[in-house]
């Protein structure tokens, strides 16, 4: 698997701009993608994922925001590590009440 390329958040925003302002009357951004891709340097597929994703977040296009994305994982790790959390104490709780059960020799 080849390792993914970083581009400048700068060249991201001009080239969704160039696309979206490019795109035809239909709403077809195939072509403008291929184009606009191929004169900054940027693989088609990945300048459409990233119009795609600009037109969720626009509120153009049903679909899961970048901020809705981001939150839903945050709460997704919370849940997993308070779970993880209730597991131990559960465990400690009943640790503690079956040694309050036995009988203590003195």
């Amino acid at each position: 698997m080849p390792a993914l390329k970083k581009y400048p958040a700068e060249l991201k925003e001009r080239a969704i701009r160039l696309v979206l302002e490019s795109r035809e009357p239909d709403g077809g951004r195939r072509g403008a993608c291929t184009r606009i891709g191929q004169q900054l340097g940027i693989p088609s597929d990945t300048l459409r994922g990233w119009v795609q994703k600009a037109e969720i977040d626009g509120g153009l296009r049903p679909g899961t925001t970048t901020d809705d994305a981001s939150r839903l994982a945050e709460l997704e790790r919370e849940n997993r590590e308070l779970r993880r959390t209730n597991a131990i104490l559960r465990s400690a709780s009943a640790f503690f009440a079956a040694e309050l059960d036995r009988p203590h020799n003195r």
